[in-house]
């Protein structure tokens, strides 16, 4: 049995803009149209988030009781491989194809309205339901809107849990449990969070500033990614997967970058790759002082300065959960030349100012291009609170 993967279709919903060619225009471009300033989450403050513009289609009245916006940006993202989808149950049976999506928040902002309105009127809305909310509801409502019947369920680890999804997957699928997989995961801008994060003094006074010296924090995100992982060729491999878990602090990461480390390590001996082939790195790089210092060191320690680098988060906001799923569409662009014919990069968007106390990295400009072979293999990183830390390697298909 072929034990190669291949993730052959993608779908995603970002600030960027909605769906594959969309947000691969903007991603190539530098594009910060999604981020803007929103004074309903904070109380006396406005603050620069990462927000979906597009309007979002109520879902069907068969799935009212999980009708979130978070739900409706994993619908618009599940949109985009239906047909796909639709090929592999053909193949294998509804039964054989697992649903594995992670998140953070859920829809809690659908939550945080109900208990307003609950406040007000003294009673709950009558279209509300905890479904909507509910963390692990997720990948229960997508399996009912693919009419999959497969092992379906939710991971929540923080701003790793749609990254976490390849490696699940994998498992089920080598484990004969499944034959093919959906996977990916959504997150939506909710007040608990971007109160929670200023709580911490972790927000961004402006925009998020990756590697600078001058970064003073995060930019908080939406979105939603959704892909079918299969052994059929296609034109992005599934190369390695490198999980870690620290355990350093509750919130924030381990200064020497351990366990980011072994996390890229183990993707590179997985792949079976050398430092040196990978083309790529999709930074974490959320622009905390600590977790890019951090990461910083991580990837000089493995990596030297030469690889290409660059943190997307300036463009989109740091979307937690979905960060993972979200940041491995843009691989997925990236590698395939029909989204990327001109074999760009994705650019660093920061004031240009390096910090002396970090590393050099090599940070790419707008324009930076790259050569695509049948060898190509890119990697992306996503590190969650609690040290819960996740690597994903991603090469050229056929």
């Amino acid at each position: 049995m072929n034990s190669e993967l291949f993730v052959t279709d993608c779908g995603v919903i970002t600030p960027l803009g909605r769906g594959k060619q969309a947000v691969a225009q903007g991603l190539f471009a530098g594009s910060q149209r999604g981020i803007v300033a929103r004074a309903d989450f904070l109380p006396a403050r406005t603050v620069e988030v990462g927000a979906i513009q597009e309007s979002l289609a109520p879902l069907p009245s068969a799935l009212a009781p999980y009708d979130s916006r978070n739900n409706r940006l994993m619908q618009a993202a599940l949109a985009e491989i239906a047909v796909a989808v639709e090929d592999a149950t053909s193949r294998y049976g509804r039964d054989r194809i697992a649903v594995i999506l992670g998140t953070s928040t859920s829809g809690i902002a659908d939550g945080e309205e109900a208990l307003m309105h609950y406040r007000r009127e003294g009673r709950w809305p009558e279209h509300f339901d905890y479904r909507m909310q509910e963390t692990g509801s997720l990948a229960e409502f997508a399996a009912r809107s693919l009419g999959l019947t497969g092992p379906a369920y939710t991971i929540a680890t923080a701003c790793s849990s749609s990254a976490k999804v390849f490696a699940s997957a994998r498992r089920l699928i080598r484990a004969g449990l499944a034959d093919a997989a959906v996977v990916g995961g959504a997150d939506t801008l909710c007040r608990m969070t971007l109160n929670g994060f200023a709580s911490l003094e972790a927000l961004s006074k402006g925009r998020c500033n990756p590697f600078s010296a001058n970064r003073d924090g995060i930019t908080i995100g939406e979105g939603a990614a959704a892909f079918l992982l299969d052994r059929e060729p296609g034109p992005v491999r599934l190369l390695g997967v490198g999980e870690t878990s620290d355990a350093h602090h509750a919130t924030a990461p381990d200064p020497a970058g351990r366990g980011a480390a072994q996390a890229m390590r183990d993707a590179l001996a997985d792949a079976e790759l050398a430092p040196e082939t990978i083309a790529y790195i999709n930074l974490h790089g959320t622009a905390t002082p600590l977790n890019d210092a951090m990461e910083a060191k991580a990837i000089a320690d493995l990596f030297g300065s030469r690889v290409p680098c660059s943190s997307t988060k300036a463009l989109t906001g740091h979307m937690l959960g979905a960060a993972g799923g979200c940041e491995a569409a843009f691989l997925w662009l990236t590698l395939n030349p029909r989204t990327n014919p001109e074999r760009l990069l994705p650019p660093h968007l920061w004031d240009g100012v390096p910090d002396a106390a970090l590393p050099v990295l090599d940070l790419v400009g707008g324009g930076t291009t790259f050569p695509l072979s049948p060898q190509t293999a890119m990697l992306s990183n996503s590190f969650g609170f609690g040290g819960s830390n996740m690597a994903l390697i991603l090469g050229s298909g056929r």
